[in-house]
């Protein structure tokens, strides 16, 4: 993103700079809406996907689940890994956008946690080396699954998480 120039970001969408700028200030403020944009899209799937109380289980395994179904269904060139982790590789160590995109991970591991923690009340130590556990999992399974173009490495490390959750 930060290599991308405004006059590609235009041609590409086809509209005008001044059509670009009328609607975002800068293109900080361009990347700041698609990374709050992507992640709104993920978290209502993944509400669609668990629905508005979901058991503690499905929870923690709707996450993967959801991110399995984005791997599923590309919407162009195969899967490329997490979008949100994409935007983040390209820009410099201290910019707002990786900020961002750490506070939006932060968010998903936080659910995890809430689900773990109902799953295992009364050990909250357990429950939030479990749910870390799980959360490192899901993002190592992100990459790898980004390199492969498809769902199968999500689709282990869920099983994975599966077996964690069990073992508790």
């Amino acid at each position: 993103m930060t290599a991308t120039g405004v006059d590609t970001i235009t041609a590409e969408a086809g509209v005008a700079k001044m059509s670009l700028y009328n609607h975002f200030s800068s293109k900080a403020d361009l990347v700041t809406a698609y990374l709050d944009d992507r992640h709104e899209d993920w978290l209502v799937r993944y509400r669609d996907r668990v629905g508005p109380e979901p058991d503690p289980r499905d929870g923690v395994l709707g996450v993967f689940d959801t991110y399995v179904d984005g791997a599923d269904a590309p919407p162009t060139g195969g899967f490329r890994r997490c979008g949100l982790l994409n935007a983040a590789s390209e820009m410099p160590a201290g910019h707002e956008g990786r900020a961002q995109v750490r506070r939006q991970k932060e968010e998903a591991e936080r659910m995890i946690a809430e689900h773990v923690t109902a799953l295992l009340p009364g050990r909250p130590d357990a429950a939030r080396g479990t749910a870390r556990q799980i959360a490192f999992l899901l993002e190592g399974a992100m990459v790898r699954a980004g390199l492969e173009g498809g769902s199968r490495c999500l689709r282990d490390a869920r099983a994975m998480a599966e077996r964690l959750l069990d073992q508790e």
